[in-house]
């Protein structure tokens, strides 16, 4: 290995130096996926060369056309000068409820489903009402590794969280983790998301039992991220009422919320909307330590008129129709939305290849005791280089990612790849890249 990193690199070392230098970061590997974004943004601008963009969870592939039309004869019929209802128009509440039945076999009344401005306003939301309804509890646990913005969104509400890595308490071990934390009575609520961003592991339904069970026997309340909603490409979860169905706690608790986004399953990322599934028997409980912030105890009630109400009005009328056109053709059976994302499993596949031929080595491999699918993120790290390192080195052969370590992993000799902004005709450049790294840091 050599002792300095060579100046010879695919990107001009000086531009990349300069740059860095002047981010005004004190340690590019521990920065945010936002601040990735800019000082790569502004590299290739100066260097005129294209960076293999692996940093942002952004979708790759074109927008849900039949949502595109939706949303348009939905803005010719003059929905843009009204408010929307703060629930959400009728015929998505209807439509969210069929496709909850229909790609996940749960029941959940139409009142119970409530489209957010994106899933990022749903985690905000039940934050402020799932962490306040009891004085006593008022932490939330990260089954981690994780979307470092949900635990910013914590301190910016000045709310507690712990946190832990899933990867070594999978299966049985699971049980007794979970209750290290829920024994001591403080915890309010428990998120993760299934696929896991950033590490892709999947919860089985050993696991997702344990959660379940766990969480009514504690009254805790489980928020789902299902951001990749059915993208674990092992089982064909496209059919609308055949098993099988995307995995989910609620077939072992009612105290739970699930967040479906509409951001990658259906490339909508742009409208900025999302859905709040709240179960029935949640939707109606009532909390007394509500009414310290609402006007009511009930919880559902709270979460609308209270939280959301507060945070947008509602979500942009135009959208809620191009989303409720989307999921009408997935319930009717009309569109395939698995299908048409695919794509970043294959592009998966091929790239893990390219980087553990050239001397690097998947980090999150397994779930329990079968390989990891191929899919939206996979995670990659180097020997003897630590990851926040590693993410600094890369930049300078035209490779941008993110840190482990800014995930609430333990991993941090890893960082994380998202395929989607990847496109095959980069497969090349990125090979070449791998490889002039590879020969610049093997032993």
């Amino acid at each position: 290995m050599t002792n300095a990193l060579t100046k010879q690199t695919p990107i001009d070392y000086t531009i990349v130096k300069n740059q860095i230098d002047n981010s005004g970061l004190e340690k590019v590997g521990l920065a945010s996926i936002r601040e990735i974004v800019r000082l790569v943004n502004e590299i290739e601008t100066e260097a005129g060369e294209k960076y293999v963009r692996m940093e942002m969870g952004v979708p790759g592939l074109p927008p849900a056309k039949v949502g595109i039309e939706g949303e348009i004869e939905a803005l010719r019929s003059g929905v843009a000068s009204k408010y929307p209802m703060i629930d959400g128009v009728d015929i998505l509440k209807k439509e969210i409820a069929r496709f909850v039945k229909n790609f996940i076999n749960i029941d959940v009344e139409e009142r119970c489903c409530v489209p957010t401005v994106g899933s990022m306003q749903g985690g905000f939301a039940s934050f402020l009402v799932s962490c306040r309804r009891d004085v006593k509890k008022d932490t939330t646990l990260f089954i981690d590794p994780g979307f470092p913005v949900q635990k910013m969104q914590h301190k910016v509400l000045g709310l507690k969280y712990e946190t832990f890595d899933v990867y070594n308490y999978r299966g049985d071990k699971l049980k007794a983790k979970l209750e290290e934390y829920l024994e001591k009575g403080n915890i309010s609520t428990i998120l993760y998301s299934n696929p896991n961003n950033p590490s892709w592991i999947c919860f089985t339904e050993k696991e997702l039992q344990i959660i379940g069970e766990l969480a009514t026997k504690y009254d805790v309340i489980i928020m789902e991220d299902l951001a990749y909603f059915a993208m674990d490409f092992r089982k064909d979860l496209s059919k609308p009422g055949v098993a099988p169905y995307q995995p989910t706690v609620a077939n072992y608790t009612d105290n739970y919320i699930m967040l479906i986004s509409s951001s990658k399953s259906f490339s909508y990322a742009g409208q900025r909307i999302g859905m709040m599934v709240i179960s029935n028997k949640l939707y109606t409980r009532r909390f007394a330590d509500l009414k310290r912030f609402y006007k009511t105890d009930e919880f559902g009630h709270s979460m609308i008129y209270g939280a959301i109400y507060s945070l947008s009005s509602g979500t942009s009328h135009s959208a809620q129709y191009g989303l409720a056109a989307i999921l009408k053709a997935a319930n009717d059976g009309d569109f395939n939305f698995i299908e048409e994302v695919k794509e970043y499993g294959e592009r998966a596949k091929i790239m893990k290849k390219m980087f553990t031929d050239n001397g690097f080595e998947i980090v999150y491999d397994m779930d329990e005791n079968e390989p990891l699918a191929d899919g939206f993120y996979f995670t990659f790290s180097y020997p003897g280089i630590n990851g926040v390192d590693l993410l600094e080195k890369l930049l300078y052969y035209g490779i941008s990612a993110i840190a482990l370590a800014t995930t609430g992993s333990d991993r941090t000799e890893g960082l994380r790849a998202c395929v989607s902004q990847i496109q095959r005709s980069q497969f090349d450049d990125l090979e070449e890249r791998l490889k002039a790294f590879n020969k610049d840091h093997s032993k």
